[in-house]
C-alpha cells in the first residue's frame, strides 16, 4: 500500500513531468529536455548530452521519457551511490540556502550565481525558484532542490 510520503513524490515528480512536457503528449524528448533546462536553468545542454540522458532512462526505446521513465530518472540510485548523491545534494544546498534558513530564497540563489560567475537578476532567480517550487512558497525547500538536481 503507497504511503502518503510516496504519493506525494509521485504528484511532485508528475508536476515537474508536465512542465517539461511542452507539447502535452505526455512524453518528453531530448529537444523538450533541453528547451526547458535552458529557460530555466539558463544552460544550453548539448544536444548529444540530451538525448544520452533520454536514452538512460528510455526503457520502452521510442526515444522519449514517459511519466515512469521520467520519475526512474529522477530518483536517486540506490545504496552507496544514493547517500553519496544525498551527501553531495546536501552539501550543494548548503551553498546555496539562505543563511541557514533551511530554504533557497531569490536573493539567496542570485547571490551564489554570481559568485560562481552567472550573473542573473532577482527576477531571473524567482522565475528559476518558480518552476520547481512545488508548493508554491516562492523559496526551494531541500525536496524541491533535490527534484531540481536530479532531472
Amino acid at each position: 500500500m503507497p504511503t502518503a510520503a510516496s504519493i506525494s513524490d509521485v504528484v511532485e515528480f508528475e508536476h515537474v513531468f508536465r512542465s517539461f512536457d511542452k507539447d502535452g503528449d505526455g512524453r518528453i524528448s531530448a529537444a523538450e529536455l533541453r528547451c526547458y533546462m535552458s529557460a530555466t536553468l539558463g544552460e544550453e545542454i548539448p544536444a548529444e548530452d540530451a538525448a544520452a540522458l533520454v536514452a538512460s532512462a528510455d526503457a520502452d526505446g521510442d526515444g522519449l521519457l514517459d511519466v515512469d521513465e521520467f520519475t526512474r530518472l529522477a530518483k536517486f540510485a540506490d545504496g552507496e551511490e544514493g547517500e553519496r548523491i544525498e551527501r553531495e545534494l546536501r552539501e550543494a544546498f548548503g551553498m546555496y540556502e539562505n543563511e541557514g534558513e533551511g530554504c533557497i530564497t531569490p536573493k539567496s540563489l542570485r547571490r551564489m550565481l554570481s559568485r560562481l560567475g552567472a550573473s542573473r537578476g532577482v527576477e531571473e532567480c524567482r522565475n528559476m525558484i518558480r518552476r520547481f517550487d512545488i508548493d508554491g512558497d516562492g523559496v526551494l525547500s531541500f525536496e524541491e532542490f533535490r527534484i531540481m538536481m536530479m532531472v
